[in-house]
Order: C-alpha cells, then structure tokens, then sequence
C-alpha cells in the first residue's frame, strides 16, 4: 500500500488549532492518512520545553482522526549553534517527546549548519576552518547519538539541505555525500535520512552532480522523504516571494508533484519497491487546494515504477 502522505503546513496554521482540525478533516476526506505535524506551528514547545496542556489539546484534536504521524522539528533547530547549544539540544529533545506523545515514530530534522539561515543577512561565506568544521561536525554527531539513545523507538531523519546562491557552502548537507558519512558517524539504527526531492533537485544542478546516482549511494539509509516539485534553480536568500520566483522557475518552491521538472521517476525507480516509508508531500500553503492533484500525480508515478519493476502494482 502506499503511504502517500501531506504535511500540515505551519505558516497556514500558525498555531491556530481549529485550523489544524479542518486542515485534518479536509486531508481525510481526500484519503490521505498520513500527514506531518511541524512541532513549531502547533506551539508545543517554549523555550526548549514541551507546554504539556498545550499537547493535551492537540491530543484531543488528533483522537478524532486515524491518521499516521511523522513530526518535523522547529527548522531554525541547528545542532551546530555555537552561542547557546544546550537550547537547541532541549528542543530537538522536547521534539521528540512531542513525537512520542502522540504516537509518532518518525521525526525530521534540519543537520547542522556552518552558517544558519538566520545569519546570512550579517555573515558573509562560511570562512571556517576544516579543523573547525569537523568540531561542530562531531559535536551534532555525539548530540544526536546521545538523544537517539533516549528514544530508540524513533526513527530521527536528517534532510539533505537546499543550496543558496552566495552563502552555500553553508550547510554540509547540500551534498548527498557529507550528509551520509554524518548519519554513519553517528552509528545509531534509529538515526536515518529524510530524502527531499526538491531540495535534491536543486543541490544536484548547483554542485552539477547525478541526483540518481546520488540517491542510489544512500538508498539502504533512506528511511522517509519529502515530495515537492520545483525547476532546480538555487535563489539568494532573500528572495522568498513565491508569487516573484515562480513565473522565472526560481526557489525551493514546494509545488505540487508535476508541476516543475523534477524528473521524479528515475530518482524514485531508484529505492521505491523497497522502501517502507512515508511519502510526504511538502507543499507550500499557497498549494493547499492542489494536494490532490499532486497526490494522483505522485500516485501514478510510483504505480508506474512499481509495474514496470515488479510486475505488480504497489497499490496491491
């Protein structure tokens, strides 16, 4: 069967839990049973800690619906942060406490960055040493081994990063390469990769590498992913109006599958009829009244790579 999924988005909510109930009824009447819930647009955590009868009201929106949850941390959280880490520890903590309340085996985060988001407006390019990369690289490394140890029944999914006209490298995830030789340093079963198809896409025509031999190389490691379309062009990181970006084919644009030039089968025919995990779409709100188009997209698509492989459909 597949677990064709659609992410709540956390700007359209923006905490608003009446919201996050129509949002779930509308993806039910859709047949769409998995979905991913951003901790940070529920508000379930404050200052790194979990607000308890803030989770026991979103406990009581999720009791009414039989959907299958993956959780995405706060995408600020960076286990690279030099000026307060401990904070970024408790939250990616707090995130998956949040996960284990509401029953959720799998949570996505954002790896570590050299230089966050956040800062490009006052950092230039990353000037850091290798020395000093390798430091915050095994810093994130002993973090996550040590918090997947206290959840072993959650799979912690790391995703490769979009790239960024000027400011990449910023984030050594953007390659393929460096984010798997992270996730086998830190060595934990439950520590995986959330493979994003748009963001592959994207880092794949920026660094002019093989998007299908990339994802062949981690395939055994992918454990959820992340489907959206765009047309592989990297933005400064200042351009974030969609309505701007789209009609010169720009950004990390999260549109419906179909809609850009993603050439998702190949990628997909690489892992799909082995892979066990979610396929969550992660469209931007702007989108909302497309999920099923993108959906019948998606579905055809891995229909066909499953006929064509096996002989049989994956709906079977």
């Amino acid at each position: 069967m597949l677990k064709i999924g659609v992410k709540i988005d956390e700007v359209r909510i923006d905490g608003d839990l009446k919201r996050l109930r129509s949002d779930l009824e509308e993806y039910q009447r859709l047949s769409l049973y998995y979905t991913e819930l951003p901790v940070h647009g529920l508000d379930a955590i404050k200052h790194g800690r979990l607000d308890i009868k803030r989770v026991k009201d979103i406990k009581e929106i999720l009791k009414s619906f039989e959907f299958t949850y993956s959780v995405h941390a706060p995408n600020p959280l960076n286990l690279m942060e030099r000026e307060n880490p401990n904070l970024h520890i408790s939250v990616l903590r707090s995130t998956l406490e949040f996960a284990s309340e509401i029953g959720s085996k799998v949570v996505v985060i954002h790896p570590g960055r050299y230089i966050p988001e956040e800062n490009f407006a006052v950092n230039g390019k990353c000037d850091l040493s290798e020395g000093q990369k390798t430091r915050l690289l095994d810093f994130e490394a002993t973090a996550i081994h040590m918090i997947s140890e206290e959840f072993p029944q959650i799979l912690i999914c790391m995703e490769n990063a979009r790239p960024y006209l000027f400011h990449s490298p910023y984030c050594y995830a953007e390659r393929i390469d460096s984010l798997k030789e992270q996730v086998l340093k830190i060595n934990r079963p439950n520590v995986r990769i959330n493979l994003d198809i748009g963001h592959l896409y994207l880092a794949a025509k920026f660094y002019k590498y093989d998007p299908v031999e990339a994802v062949i190389s981690i395939r055994d490691l992918i454990a959820h992913t992340h489907m959206h379309d765009n047309f592989g062009n990297a933005v400064y990181y200042h351009e974030k109006q969609q309505t701007h970006q789209i009609p010169f084919g720009k950004g990390d644009s999260h549109m419906p599958v179909g809609w850009g030039e993603i050439p998702f089968k190949p990628i997909l025919s690489t892992f799909a009829t082995s892979y066990d995990g979610m396929f969550m779409m992660e469209l931007r709100s702007r989108y909302f009244h497309h999920i099923k188009e993108s959906s019948e997209n998606l579905q055809r698509i891995l229909s066909e790579i499953a006929t064509e492989q096996t002989g049989k459909s994956l709906n079977n």
